[in-house]
C-alpha cells in the first residue's frame, strides 16, 4: 500500500464548512482519534446511479487527494476527486433534518432522499 498523498488547494476542490469542519472535529473528539480523517467518496448505486460515502478512516491509498480544513483532514480518492470538485459539504441540524448535505455542481440530478445523484 502506498502513501503517496497530494494536498489539494485548487480552486476546483471540495469544500468543507465551518459548520461540518466543527461536526467533524468533535465527532473526532468523542471517538478520542486524531489519526483519522474525513474520507469522502462516490460508489455506484442509489437510485440515480451515484451515491455519496462519508466515513471516518485511517488509511492513505495511492493517488488520494487531502484537504485540509484547520485540524480536519478531508481524503478523496482520485476516481472520486472530478465528481466532487466544487463540492460544499456542510452539516444541518434543524428540527426536520440532521446530518451532513452535499451541494455538488457536478450532479445532474439527485432522487428525492438525495443521498444519491447522477
Amino acid at each position: 500500500m502506498s502513501t503517496d498523498v497530494t494536498i489539494e488547494t485548487s480552486v476546483a476542490s471540495i469544500v468543507l464548512t465551518d459548520t461540518a469542519a466543527s461536526k467533524v472535529a468533535a465527532l473526532l473528539a468523542q471517538e478520542d482519534r486524531d489519526d483519522l480523517a474525513l474520507r469522502v467518496a462516490v460508489q455506484p448505486g442509489g437510485c440515480s446511479g451515484l451515491r455519496y460515502q462519508l466515513y471516518f478512516d485511517d488509511r492513505a491509498l495511492d493517488g488520494d487527494v487531502t484537504h485540509e480544513f484547520g485540524n480536519v483532514k478531508v481524503i478523496v480518492d482520485k476516481m472520486s476527486v472530478p465528481y466532487l470538485a466544487g463540492a460544499s459539504i456542510d452539516f444541518v441540524d434543524t428540527i426536520e433534518k440532521q446530518g451532513f448535505t452535499i451541494d455538488n455542481p457536478n450532479a445532474g440530478g439527485s432522487c428525492a432522499c438525495g443521498d444519491s445523484f447522477h
